[in-house]
């Protein structure tokens, strides 16, 4: 009897342990997740304010970060998504409670840090919602698979259908209500004020910020604060009198508005700031408040399970509305200020939606089209075609000159601010009234839809760029499509995992997620931040040798890796190489296509300048190309299983691409150390080589005639030979252009340390 006692206390005792350590890991996670959650989320309201350069970043910050805290601390009601949302707690035990809630935490923060990574905005309330319903599925599946009495059919009393359904629902709405409303709101602004707004504004901006302003505080109170409003006086009389208290705010708004501009106050920048304050409010107090949802859900549940001094009791309690800590509350919104303050990622993902706003014909990070963005272009511009034939001449000049652009501001923003005040009202708009019918919209998805149906509005979509822009828009909500789908499916094998393989299983899934966000926040951003920036981010002469420099550096290691690979029949390596290669050719790709802004902010440089570095930049981009030639080739025969290179070619190869390497290191050394003075050195050693490729190409022809050999293996030995004659000519004519550049520009330094 004694010895039982003894082993149900160590048992006891070891189970204490290890909900002490989950109950650690989900601190852990908590805070991570808050982190991905910022980078991702916050991005969205901040949008309105970064893209109109409405002011420093520091005071953009500043404004957000007390919105916060405020909504933090004032946030109430949503625990119970983490508790009880989308599963009934009271038919789980303490143990699968909190194995449903690891698997969820582990599931989210790692689709989310993967999203962020790749630059691409989805939502925390989302991907936690389909966390929660994949792990409850497993952890369900789990207890039907050890009940008899129990069938699949079973199912739907454990899970929460319609509040997944409800989501589901929330998420198309978001996507197409925001981008209609956003357009049409735009579309009526930019024709009321042009894009010469000041003088009309003048006249009309107090009444049309009054607007703003009031929709805004319908947000704020009706969104944001009404946890902490809904039990007052004053807000049972603005929701009994709604129309009323609206039509009063507009008036006294408007008003103090119109006031403040008699002293020219800019009620716009105003405007901005107050709307970003707001959305920072709501975003704090109801979307990122969820990711600490889970661990403090956790944390009461432990509660219960040690007061109750078993592990096997059901989580009935949870369905009550237990407020959250004030402590845990405020830690949170400290995370979230820091994490806003110092995150590099999410500068990432807010330049996807600046760029797919902005006005111009450039998009940065410009992605392929596709069939789809296609066909909507043409039937645009069929519609477009089409009402030019029935609207008269005189109103459609009428029109086109109202959306005339003119950078009026002055400021090189990527849209103006009547456009910012445009999102920040719609989208608090929408979500005030979308809350007020009980509708889920999230935060992200409006922010992101209206910003880009405004931009659309604004003739911001140019037919050089709306094929593009479309594509991005697809990508980005095909994104948050996946997200649902990817965090279920993530959280249903973690989920079954754990609960069937128990403590080593949660072992290996806890060292296994340590080291995946390791590697994305600290390895692979190392390896981001080594990587040479763009010479069109900077803009200047010292990018564009840096640029040069680095991509000479960085093809011969490939080319001579290759050829090496290609002689030991090295799949991996092999596939890696195309990899870097195929990198390589997208960043000179991107650069090529990104010429316009450079050529126009360097307006000092003068014609010549501008036209040699078009000229470098374009034998970088067809260098790279035949990189590419090389690699895939290379690693197709290979990975075809196709007999490899014979002794006579690989030693041909080998010599060749010993030439290679001297020239490439010639060019490189006269790029970083800017004397050009052996350059017909350079000239010479490129025809030795291409008399060299010439008699390595008759050799093998003859070959071929004579029968010997393999065809695969000469087809791809003359695929060789071609693209590196390719590549070194775009070499030495890059090096051409690379010295008129230079001189061009004047430059007159000691670049040695740029190629080291």
């Amino acid at each position: 009897m004694p010895c039982g006692t003894c082993s149900r206390g160590r048992n006891n005792l070891f189970m204490s342990v290890l909900y002490t350590i989950m109950l650690a890991v989900l601190a852990i996670l908590a805070v991570s997740g808050l982190y991905v959650g910022v980078t991702n989320d916050a991005v969205n309201f901040l949008n309105a304010a970064i893209g109109s350069k409405v002011a420093k970043m520091r005071t953009i910050l500043t404004v957000a970060s007390v919105g916060i805290i405020i909504g933090v601390l004032t946030s109430s009601g949503m625990m119970e998504v983490a508790r009880s949302g989308m599963f009934n707690p009271g038919l789980f035990t303490f143990h699968e409670i909190m194995i449903l809630y690891v698997s969820v935490m582990f599931a989210n923060v790692i689709l989310l840090d993967i999203y962020n990574s790749l630059g691409l905005p989805t939502s925390t309330t989302v991907a936690l919602v389909f966390s929660l319903l994949g792990a409850a599925i497993a952890v369900s599946l789990y207890k039907i698979a050890g009940d008899p009495s129990l069938t699949i059919g079973s199912l739907g009393g454990f899970i929460n259908t319609t509040r997944a359904m409800g989501v589901i629902s929330a998420i198309l709405l978001s996507v197409l209500i925001a981008f209609i409303f956003g357009t049409l709101v735009m579309w009526i602004s930019r024709f009321l004020f042009s894009f010469r707004y000041i003088g009309t504004f003048r006249k009309l901006g107090s009444l049309w910020c009054g607007f703003s302003f009031t929709a805004i505080a319908y947000f704020a109170v009706f969104k944001a604060l009404k946890g902490v409003l809904a039990d007052t006086a004053a807000y049972a009389w603005i929701s009994d009198h709604l129309f009323i208290s609206l039509a009063i705010c507009w008036v006294v708004c408007t008003v103090v508005l119109a006031f403040m501009q008699l002293f020219r106050i800019n009620i716009l920048r105003i405007n901005i700031l107050l709307g970003t304050f707001a959305l920072a409010l709501a975003f704090a107090g109801n979307d990122l408040v969820n990711f600490i949802g889970v661990p403090i859900a956790s944390l009461d549940a432990y509660k219960i399970a040690s007061e109750a001094g078993s592990t096997s009791i059901l989580m009935e309690a949870l369905n009550e509305n237990l407020p959250a800590q004030f402590i845990w509350m405020l830690l949170s919104g400290v995370i979230m200020i820091v994490t806003l303050w110092t995150s590099t990622k999410s500068m990432n993902v807010s330049q996807t939606e600046i760029s797919l706003a902005g006005h111009g014909d450039e998009v940065e990070g410009e992605v392929n089209s596709n069939v789809f963005s296609r066909s909507i272009v043409r039937a645009s511009l069929n519609l477009s075609n089409f009402i030019d034939k029935v609207v008269p001449q005189s109103v459609q000049e009428y029109v086109n000159r109202r959306f005339e652009y003119e950078d009026v501001e002055k400021n090189g923003a990527p849209y103006d601010k009547i456009r910012a005040v445009v999102n920040i009202t719609t989208a608090a708009l929408l979500i005030s009234v979308g809350t007020s019918f009980k509708l889920p919209l999230s935060t992200t998805y409006v922010c992101f839809m209206v910003a880009m149906g405004s931009s659309l509005a604004d003739r911001a979509w140019g037919r050089e760029s709306a094929v593009h822009r479309i594509t991005g828009v697809m990508t980005v909500v095909m994104g948050w499509f996946v997200t649902g789908i990817g965090a279920f499916l993530i959280a249903i094998g973690v989920g079954l995992l754990l609960i069937w393989g128990g403590t080593v299983a949660f072992a290996l899934v806890t060292v296994a997620c340590a080291y995946m966000l390791i590697k994305s926040n600290f390895i692979d951003a190392k390896k981001k931040d080594a990587m040479p920036k763009s010479a069109i981010e900077n803009d200047t002469v010292d990018n564009v040798l840096g640029e040069v420099c680095q991509m000479m550096k960085v093809s011969t290691q490939i080319y001579d890796r290759t050829l090496v690979a290609v002689s030991k029949e090295d799949r991996k390596a092999l596939k890696e190489l195309m990899r870097e290669s195929g990198e390589m050719y997208d960043q000179c790709h991107r650069i090529k296509y990104s010429l316009m802004p450079a050529l126009r902010k360097m307006k000092g440089s003068g014609l010549e300048l501008s036209l040699y570095y078009i000229q470098v930049v374009d034998y970088l981009n067809e260098m790279a190309k035949a990189l590419v030639h090389i690699t895939r080739p290379a690693f197709e025969h290979i990975d075809n299983n196709h007999k490899g290179l014979s002794e006579e070619q690989t030693n041909d190869l080998m010599h060749i691409n010993d030439d290679v390497a001297e020239i490439y290191g010639n060019i490189n050394r006269m790029i970083t150390d800017n004397d050009f003075h052996d350059i017909d050195v350079v000239l010479t050693m490129r025809d030795n080589l291409f008399e060299r490729i010439a008699s390595t190409t008759k050799s093998e022809l003859v070959r071929i005639n004579a029968g010997e050999g393999n065809t695969k293996a000469s087809m791809f030995y003359l695929t060789v030979l071609s693209e590196t004659k390719a590549m070194v000519l775009q070499a030495r004519n890059l090096l051409k252009a690379q010295r008129y550049f230079l001189e061009h520009a004047d430059v007159q330094k000691n670049w040695k340390q740029v190629g080291r």
